[in-house]
């Protein structure tokens, strides 16, 4: 049966139908050719002329006319296109031209590296040109290192790399940096949040050792479609951009279909477990010999996912070895086998992370079942986008989980498919991320008297940091002085440099994992169940003066829950605004936490089956937050009790922080919110968003601009739930929530925006 007759049978299956709330068929795309650029190397057309490929698209020509010109280029144009080509023709091209020119490509995994460095050596092997290109990260073998360093003309890394393994030995590096022509950064949309900021913080770095060895690169970006890719390029290298996406790449007919598990439990809000029809749906596929991709959240998801489809290929006298899994954890041949088996078709299933959602190259499969939202539009169109061939019909399916987040996607199709309005954020100053990053700059290279590093205030940051006996000021400049090598203690992933480690006890205390300090109490607390992938860890100690976890592996058919006391003052007020139902602000807050004790939740029954006390320190952060006031009486105008009002407050804050990522780039996780029946900064009832990180990132203050689009999209979500008084769909359940709930939620909002 082909895919045309699978989708015929599919639309007359009852069972199907009625979980279907959305069926969108994509038309398919005509290509828009154009010419290759006047400036263009022969050599580098005939090559790729015996490819077939004798025009260029559309937006291929307008990037490499715009990099050719000197300027600096964000491209934004769906998967599959040929973005790659954009940056890799016109620094071949710049470096056939002008030898000792030279470009450093950063890619956010170590598995695009190796894909991206392949299809380079191709076009140069291709070519016969001396055009020499390396990976340079933790795997890359230390004999190869020293030849890398003088006569790579591209060298392909990370942003971790390039923060601590570069840029602190510049001097090992400079022909690279005397000549450095392009900085290429792919998928620059991963760059958003903390690691996007400490990002920003890196560019700087590289910017002023490039300017001290003479160099002025260019920076050649590529993104999936966001809603302000040229704001988050221009934050995140600091200069003027020019947008590219007259989009020019043909697709074939696509049928996006959103589905959702059927209600088994409608009180409570309980759907069919959407891993089991995930399963379902992708065995219709396969055992129809349908090429089809999987993805799933977790690694844990991803090998129960291929257990179950193995099982089934076998069941239909296929190869059980026909369906392969692909995550982080798998050894790099094993990951190349994989892609290669993929694109050659030998391979007819494959169950992945979010690891195969960026650009790698397994050919273009013909179906995309994806196990739950991936958590904004720009990752749900990558996956979507890894079935197409450019002409062929294709299938994408989104099989939605219980969670707010999922559920609002479902029901509101014409959100998804219009226009995505999440935006990127970053913020570079935040104070943690910059003082970190002074400190790398600082020792490698002195700061001179007057010399800014982003921000005004860097003179009163190097002062601070003399105080500590960190640097040294000397004749007008600022020198490195401490023991310590900063870069080392300086990770990318988190805002707090007070990191915890996770050791496995049972394994001569190998690392198994970090986390960050303000995380430790909640996650890391004696007796606290660590989900590392597939494995569990039960903590054994937690060693807070020394920041480490000592965790021993175990197997339990439960998870902990941390309580927390939470206090929350407001110490700044950056914007407030007056509006007819209310006041919101955003500003700076201090936020106090103080985990009490933890709950153990049975897998699947979510059934309390037991509880235990923590004794930790109470932790203090800074960061920033938006905040909306009611009036004082809202309670009684609206008739709520007082038990009433601070359940449907409540319950408004859990549909807020749940309806906050469709909006900011963000994970539920990087958010909190607080209610508060009389705040004692407003005298109001008051609920606060804030950022769940030291100094914040601009979460919230972006929240303070969007906020009438957010608060109509929690009336969305709460209205659209199919739960009677409240579940975990939406507000919460009942019991959690507290009086008022789901009506009380509602009544707020229809206050907030119906006024």
């Amino acid at each position: 049966m082909n895919l045309l007759q699978i989708l015929d049978e599919l639309k007359h299956d009852k069972y199907f139908q009625d979980c279907i709330s959305h069926w969108e068929v994509v038309p398919p795309r005509e290509a828009v050719y154009a010419e290759f650029p006047a400036g263009m190397n022969p050599r580098i057309r005939s090559v790729l002329e015996k490819r077939g490929i004798r025009k260029l698209y559309s937006h291929q020509a307008t990037a490499i006319e715009d990099i050719l010109a000197g300027k600096n280029v964000v491209t934004v144009t769906p998967t599959a296109s040929g973005k790659t080509l954009c940056y890799n023709l016109p620094v071949v091209n710049t470096v056939l031209e002008r030898p000792e020119s030279r470009a450093l490509y950063l890619f956010p995994t170590k598995a695009l590296s190796q894909d991206q460095v392949a299809e380079l050596h191709e076009i140069v092997t291709d070519m016969d040109a001396d055009i020499k290109t390396y990976t340079f990260d933790g795997d890359t073998p230390r004999s190869a290192r020293a030849a890398i360093r003088t006569a790579g003309h591209i060298v392909v890394t990370n942003p971790d790399m390039l923060h601590s393994g570069i840029l602190p030995h510049h001097t090992r590096w400079i022909k690279l940096f005397e000549n450095l022509k392009f900085v290429v950064i792919d998928e620059i949309h991963h760059y958003r949040g903390i690691f996007g900021s400490h990002l920003g913080n890196v560019i700087r770095r590289l910017k002023r050792i490039c300017t001290f060895y003479g160099s002025n690169p260019q920076f050649v970006c590529c993104s999936a479609t966001i809603a302000n890719p040229m704001e988050l390029t221009r934050k995140i290298i600091e200069d003027e951009v020019v947008l590219v996406d007259n989009n020019g790449a043909p697709s074939g007919e696509k049928h996006f279909i959103l589905y959702n598990p059927p209600v088994i439990n409608k009180e409570l809000g309980i759907r069919k477990s959407y891993i089991n029809e995930t399963r379902r749906l992708a065995e219709k596929f396969l055992s129809s010999d349908v090429q089809t991709i999987v993805f799933a959240r977790s690694r844990l998801r991803v090998e129960i996912l291929l257990t179950y489809l193995a099982e089934a290929m076998r069941k239909v006298k296929r190869r059980s070895d026909s369906i392969r899994g692909y995550r982080g954890g798998y050894l790099p041949l094993q990951r190349r086998e994989i892609e290669k088996g993929l694109r050659e078709g030998t391979i007819r299933g494959v169950v992945s992370t979010n690891a195969l959602e960026l650009g790698i190259d397994i050919g273009q499969l013909d179906v995309s079942v994806m196990a739950g939202y991936p958590g904004n539009i720009a990752s749900t169109w990558q996956q979507a986008g890894r079935a197409g061939r450019r002409t062929d019909v294709s299938v994408a399916v989104l099989v939605a989980n219980s969670s707010p987040l999922d559920q609002f996607i479902i029901h509101h199709p014409d959100y998804f498919f219009s226009q995505s309005p999440e935006s990127g954020i970053v913020d570079p100053n935040n104070l943690s991320i910059l003082v970190s990053h002074v400190k790398c700059a600082a020792f490698e290279l002195p700061f001179a008297d007057g010399e800014t590093f982003g921000v005004e205030a860097t003179d009163k940051i190097l002062a601070h940091l003399e105080g500590e006996r960190i640097l040294h000021h000397v004749e007008g400049k600022w020198h490195w002085t401490s023991e310590v090598y900063p870069a080392e203690q300086v990770s990318l992933r988190s805002a707090s440099t007070d990191n915890f480690v996770i050791l496995d006890s049972t394994d001569r205390n190998k690392i198994v994992g970090e986390m960050d300090y303000f995380s430790a109490p909640v996650f890391l607390h004696k007796d606290a169940i660590y989900l590392h992938g597939a494995d569990q860890y039960q903590i054994e100690e937690l060693d807070w003066d020394g920041k480490k976890a000592y965790a021993k592996e175990v197997e339990v058919d439960y998870y902990t829950d941390t309580i927390t006391k939470t206090d929350l003052k407001v110490l700044e007020v950056a914007q407030r605004q007056e509006e007819p139902a209310g006041n919101r602000a955003h500003g700076e807050v201090s936020v106090t936490t103080l985990a009490t004790m933890f709950k153990k939740i049975k897998f699947r029954t979510h059934e309390n089956v037991g509880f235990g006390k923590i004794d930790l320190p109470e932790l203090e952060m800074h960061t920033t937050s938006f905040w909306f006031e009611f009036p004082a009486d809202v309670g009684s105008r609206l008739g709520f009790s007082g038990e009433e009002l601070g359940g449907s407050l409540r319950a408004l804050a859990n549909v807020l922080r749940n309806v906050t990522p469709l909006w900011v780039m963000c994970d539920p996780k990087d958010i909190r919110t607080f209610p508060q029946v009389k705040s004692p900064f407003t005298d109001r009832p008051t609920v606060y968003v804030y950022d769940n990180y030291p100094g914040g990132v601009g979460f919230s203050q972006k929240l303070f601009h969007l906020s009438h689009d957010v608060w109509k999209a929690c009336g969305e979500m709460v209205r659209s739930c199919e739960c009677s008084d409240g579940c975990p769909s939406c507000v919460g359940p009942k019991m959690e929530v507290g009086q008022g709930g789901k009506q009380g939620a509602l009544k707020l909002v229809k206050w907030i925006i119906g006024r």
